[in-house]
């Protein structure tokens, strides 16, 4: 069969130049020579790209953009999209202290997420915020109490579950009323009412976030009609919404020759014909659809195994790198990074880490030209809920991380010594 480049013809930012695979200008061959696989490297222009493409489409509309730092939170990346005009959408005091060291002002981040703490509540109250996804009545009442000790008014919006099944997978769908997320769609203006008796809250608008990797405009059109139904009960019930924040979620394309499913045109118009004419600024917050097609990790075969009834292709990444596969299920393309122009036979693998896990699979039935020991692969998609999500699992310290812009590459986060892991523990004193 004939090796194909197994890359989407409209992405330049990772093509076949001479038959290697770059990274913008430079060659991936040479990346690996300079650092050590495994790792993952970033296209900057990529990430202006997918920035700048949802953006563009949403001029029409009074919107906002605040990047989901949860999807790739390295400071290197954060700053290409601060500079692109992004605020954050943190879920956590440590990602709102990662937006503050990359210039991101208080003003322009969004606090989401269930679980936050009397900590993170003051810090975000000290240092700026522009509102808070509050998800739950005892989370207002808690932030209320924190407001007035420290003499601010908090801003809030209230995340709805509005109870829609997102099409995705069980672990990414959020608007379930099953879900551990936000407030029910039917107990919302008891919850208005409530807050908004409250001395230091400030209701600014409404939250909703129905799941990630959506690939059908169905789950959206049926979240947001509710939503709309419900900005009209509660500004009749005197509540001054603003603000729509509708979440991220948009899916991409994990394959090689089809386009994201979802175009950001064609999602802006739907939001266009919910909410347009409706005096409400409209506030998103992508993740994956800006990070997920910006980077690769690159890994090296360490050989190839022959068994009873498969063919096992053995690589120096592992799921304590990219836990996707074993966490999700989730599907990612590999691309041989030396091409030929010339027909290969190709073999069935599945290809697999070293991690001691049979979960620690990245693929089954994957037909790759037969490579050999040392042979570099690049593992597409892997931009967003990659570096993030590794661990150290078998005492394997974190892999670096690689910007590239044009023919200039930096390492944004090196690997650590393995002694520097191992000497983080501590044996006690009786133990000596």
């Amino acid at each position: 069969m004939m090796l194909k480049t197994n890359l989407k013809k409209e992405n330049n930012h990772f093509d076949f130049r001479n038959g290697i695979l770059h990274v913008e200008e430079l060659s991936v061959v040479d990346l690996a020579k300079a650092t050590k696989t495994p790792f993952y490297v970033y296209s900057t222009g990529a990430l202006e790209d997918s920035y700048n493409a949802l953006s563009n489409s949403l001029k029409g509309l009074n919107h906002s953009i605040y990047y989901s730092v949860k999807s790739n939170s390295n400071l290197a990346v954060l700053r290409v999209l601060t500079l692109l005009g992004s605020g954050m959408d943190v879920v956590s005091g440590g990602e709102y202290l990662r937006a503050r060291k990359v210039g991101v002002a208080g003003e322009k981040i969004v606090f989401s997420g269930v679980g936050k703490t009397s900590e993170e509540m003051e810090l975000a109250l000290t240092q700026g915020i522009r509102q808070f996804n509050v998800e739950s009545v005892p989370e207002i009442l808690q932030l209320n109490s924190i407001a007035a000790r420290l003499g601010k008014i908090a801003p809030v919006s209230i995340r709805v579950n509005p109870d829609v099944n997102a099409r995705t997978h069980e672990k990414i769908m959020t608007g379930k009323s099953e879900n551990k997320f936000g407030i029910p769609i039917t107990q919302a203006e008891e919850a208005y009412k409530m807050a908004g008796d409250l001395r230091n809250i400030s209701i600014v608008g409404i939250d909703v976030h129905i799941g990630s990797q959506i690939t059908d405009l169905t789950p959206f059109k049926k979240a947001f009609q509710k939503i709309r139904e419900l900005v009209g009960s509660l500004r009749n019930l005197d509540h001054e919404i603003r603000r729509v924040d509708i979440g991220g979620g948009l899916g991409i394309s994990y394959s090689k020759n089809r386009k994201n499913p979802i175009s950001p045109n064609d999602f802006s118009k739907m939001l266009a014909s919910i909410f347009g004419g409706m005096d409400l600024e409209i506030q998103i917050e992508p993740g994956r659809y800006i990070s997920g097609n910006s980077g690769l990790l690159i890994t090296s075969v360490i050989y190839m195994k022959e068994g009873t009834d498969h063919n096992f292709l053995i690589i120096d990444a592992g799921m304590n790198d990219l836990m996707r596969p074993a966490l999700y299920d989730a599907s990612h393309e590999f691309i041989p990074v030396l091409s030929s122009s010339e027909s290969e036979f190709g073999i069935e693998v599945n290809v697999v880490g070293p991690i001691c896990e049979s979960s620690d699979t990245f693929s089954r039935k994957t037909v790759l030209p037969r490579l050999l020991a040392g042979d570099l692969l690049a593992i597409y998609s892997a931009g967003a809920y990659g570096a993030v999500m590794a661990s150290e699992y078998n005492t394997r310290p974190l892999i670096p991380e690689l910007l590239v812009k044009g023919n200039r590459s930096s390492i944004i986060r090196a690997r650590p010594d393995i002694f520097e892991t191992i000497n983080r523990d501590q044996i006690p004193y009786w133990l000596r």
